[in-house]
């Protein structure tokens, strides 16, 4: 798999807390870690450390799941 945009560092110091704040801000609206990802062109694992250190807690994976089906 070939990358489409080069490389980039996470910013240090305010600039990095001022990116994980926004971040955490649209994640606590509803966007996915993905969606993110794609919006600041960085990796989902980027975007997923940053949630992280901003204090999110993260929602299930997978969507809704279904009832369980009374017997």
């Amino acid at each position: 798999m070939t990358r489409n945009k080069p490389a980039r560092r996470l910013p240090p110091g305010p600039d990095r807390d001022e990116l994980a704040a926004g971040l955490r801000e649209k994640y606590d609206a509803g966007s996915t870690v993905r969606a993110l990802a794609e919006e600041t062109g960085r990796s989902y694992g980027a975007v997923h450390r940053l949630l992280g250190e901003a204090g999110v807690t993260f929602r299930a994976r997978g969507g809704a799941t279904r009832a369980r089906a009374a017997a």
